[in-house]
């Protein structure tokens, strides 16, 4: 009786999730829930520039100092991250470990390392300072120098769980931490919503916002001497033929077989900061997570004052503790989304009320893709 009740009060939900997304918090504010829903977001006034055609699975630009989300798409589609979660890394270990430390590698400490794994030189029993291994990790996107960093910070596991707590605590809610140096591993995910949080608050350190913005450092060699080493951002130092973008000031790109190319930028003109997150563009090019930036990045300056936020990189810090849709009811379902293969789920809420009984029940229909762990 409850559910036929129920079913005739259903109504549509008022926002969907796309695929790999979570349902967001229960909030008034419509723009942030927009953040939830699949596609491309935009809120023009009269006069404001067409947002560009991206191929990324997931892109979002922001501003940096008031945290409104200019425009985005599959902002919270959930997806490996590779090295731009060593900006999560940075912001979890680095308050922690005083940049002059000196510190000689124990060989424990490099072992485990993934296969192919990008590496910035780090030799067991020599001597490193802090920063040095910091500018391996920014410029290089050494894994070996985040190992030690991790050894001195707790261990490798006790590090990945900070990192989700760190997330969490700024409100990154898509965030799921197996391998602190980004190297792809089963149930590793972020999202261009999450990443643009972390990359926004690394601009607040300002010993972070100094690595990331490095285009060169010497780093010190086996022998005792030294050798240069060049950031891999290639929006930040030009190389390979990516011009350099105006105004760049960081942060991190990112590479894996699994998780494509991935990249958080920040860029400073006329006072104004934006932060940028472009995941695994499907253009051929071979830098287009680059050229997909800097149009994203293009726009968002062209775009001031002539476009209404669709949410706010602030806007989980107030979610419930019960987590997202707490309450909801979630059935399996046959149906699968076209563009992951993974199962979709039925969400059901909603309204009504049985007669004489005086008992309420709330129905509402949405469906969405299975959470990931």
């Amino acid at each position: 009786m409850l559910c036929a009740a129920g079913l005739l009060a259903l109504a549509p939900a008022a926002a969907t999730t796309g695929p790999g997304a979570d349902p967001g918090p229960r909030t008034r504010d419509a723009p942030t829930s927009l953040l939830y829903r699949p596609g491309t977001h935009v809120r023009p006034r009269a006069g404001a520039p067409e947002v560009p055609d991206l191929s990324a699975r997931s892109w979002l630009v922001a501003d940096a100092d008031t945290g409104a989300v200019l425009a985005a798409h599959d902002a919270h589609r959930r997806l490996p991250p590779a090295s731009t979660l060593k900006t999560l890394f940075a912001l979890t270990v680095m308050p922690a470990l005083p940049s002059g430390i000196r510190h000689r590698v124990d060989p424990e400490e490099l072992a485990d390392i993934g296969p192919g794994s990008s590496l910035v030189g780090v030799a067991e029993y020599r001597t490193y300072r802090v920063s040095d291994l910091w500018n391996g990790v920014f410029l290089n996107s050494g894994n070996d120098a985040v190992r030690v960093l991790a050894a001195l910070s707790g261990g490798w596991r006790a590090t990945a769980e900070r990192m989700e707590e760190k997330a969490r605590a700024l409100g990154a809610r898509d965030t799921q931490v197996r391998s602190p140096d980004g190297y792809d591993a089963p149930g590793q995910v972020s999202s261009a919503f999450d990443l643009a949080v972390f990359g926004r608050a690394g601009l607040r350190n300002p010993e972070f916002a100094e690595y990331c913005a490095r285009a060169e450092a010497s780093f010190p060699a086996r022998d005792g001497g030294s050798y240069p080493i060049v950031n891999t951002n290639r929006l930040l130092t030009g190389a390979d033929g990516v011009a350099p973008y105006r105004g760049l000031i960081g942060v991190k790109n990112g590479y894996t077989s699994h998780a494509g190319n991935t990249l958080v930028a920040a860029a400073r003109r006329d006072g104004r900061t934006l932060v940028a997150t472009v995941m695994n563009p499907r253009s051929d090019g071979g830098h287009a997570v680059y050229e997909e930036t800097r149009a994203l990045l293009d726009w968002g300056f062209e775009a001031a004052g002539r476009v209404n936020p669709v949410g706010s990189l602030d806007a989980l810090r107030s979610a419930p503790p019960g987590g997202p849709e707490a309450d909801a009811v979630a059935v399996p379902a046959s149906r699968r989304d076209d563009t992951d293969d993974r199962p979709v789920w039925w969400t059901i809420t909603g309204a009504g009320l049985l007669g004489g009984a005086g008992v309420a029940v709330y129905l509402r229909l949405r469906w969405g893709p299975v959470p990931r762990d």
